[in-house]
């Protein structure tokens, strides 16, 4: 297998939680146990309970070692991370502890962490499992039930209690750094009764972070707005919470800051293009976002990307409709999506 083949490992993309993250996906395709309004990662699939080895721990440790033997070779930096996620909840996947362990053999002394929408954390075995991970990042977007329902739109099993009496559980069992999130959708979970029940159990939980965040990049449902800044530092201080990109994961673990390296440009155009393609399947990017998680120089990012346009492999992101505004970063970049 070539590294342009590769489906499972993707990035390093840029997280504002941990820096530059290289990502597994442990699904697939979007398979999930939610089907939130805001994710990024585009029409749900499956939604189901169900665990199940999606992709197993041979075939995606298989392409770590690729993706490991190419970067030594260039001479890159190694990610500040690896951040299992990708197309759906990671914690479906059975073979989830398997591939852990893989990636710390593989990837000796990058941090292991496992993004959730904790759902499957009532299970005592995912807990434990989850346990052997550097950084469990769970989300809880509302303690309100009709908002749970509204923001996250579950499996009809899960219920929002329950799944915080799972966080606090596992926060009781293990020693694993635990950085809660809380995004918030205008209109929908930024109630002051949705904060305050948020803030008494941030309190009895005492996570390592509380990160509170609103949407930065188009989601699912194009109706799903971020909240306004007053909101947003609002709910921060109320909440205890770090300003988004404040810090990363190594830094958290290490207690270091994390040296760059000028961009290698060591990818041929080939490589560049499919490393685009894998990295916008999960999540919208602009043009240099990409170019700075690859290490790849923006000129190749930005030929890489009008092929993929012309060729209908990708495409702009546009809020409603085609002749809607495109939405942009904080710069005026705007996002592009894997198209198909």
């Amino acid at each position: 297998m070539e590294q342009g083949t590769l489906r499972y490992v993707f990035g390093p993309v840029l997280s504002g939680r941990l820096g530059r993250s290289l990502g597994l996906d442990l699904l697939g395709v979007r398979i999930c146990s939610m089907n939130c309004v805001y994710c990024e990662a585009g029409p749900l699939v499956r939604l189901t309970l169900v665990r199940a080895p999606y992709v197993s721990a041979e075939e995606l440790l298989a392409e770590l070692r690729i993706w490991e033997a190419d970067r030594a070779r260039r001479g890159d930096p190694l990610p500040d991370v690896v951040t299992l996620g990708g197309m759906g909840e990671p914690t479906l996947n059975s073979d989830m502890p398997r591939i852990i362990a893989g990636a710390r053999a593989i990837l000796p002394g990058v941090p292991v962490a496992v993004l959730t929408n904790a759902s499957l954390m009532t299970d005592p075995a995912v807990r434990a499992e989850l346990a052997c991970a550097d950084m469990v990042l769970p989300s809880l977007d509302s303690l309100v039930p009709e908002e749970f329902a509204r923001v996250n739109r579950g499996h009809s099993a899960l219920a929002p209690k329950a799944i915080a009496q799972g966080i606090l559980a596992f926060r009781r069992e293990s020693r694993t750094l635990l950085f809660l999130e809380v995004l918030l959708v205008a209109g929908v979970n930024d109630s002051a009764r949705n904060l305050e029940a948020l803030a008494e159990y941030r309190n009895n939980l005492q996570p390592d972070r509380v990160d509170v965040v609103t949407l930065s990049r188009p989601g699912t449902e194009a109706w799903a707005r971020p909240v306004d800044g007053q909101t947003l530092e609002h709910w921060r201080e109320r909440l205890g919470a770090l300003a988004k990109g404040t810090a990363n994961g190594r830094a958290a673990l290490a207690g270091r800051s994390e040296k760059r390296q000028e961009q290698s440009g060591g990818m041929a155009q080939d490589e560049v293009r499919a490393r685009i393609v894998a990295s916008l399947a999960r999540r919208p990017q602009t043009a240099a976002q990409l170019a700075s998680a690859l290490f790849a120089p923006i000129g190749d990012v930005e030929r890489a990307l009008s092929e993929l346009l012309a060729q209908g492999l990708a495409e702009e992101v546009r809020q409603d409709g085609a002749q809607a505004e495109m939405p942009t970063d904080a710069h005026g970049g705007v996002f592009y999506q894997a198209r198909g």
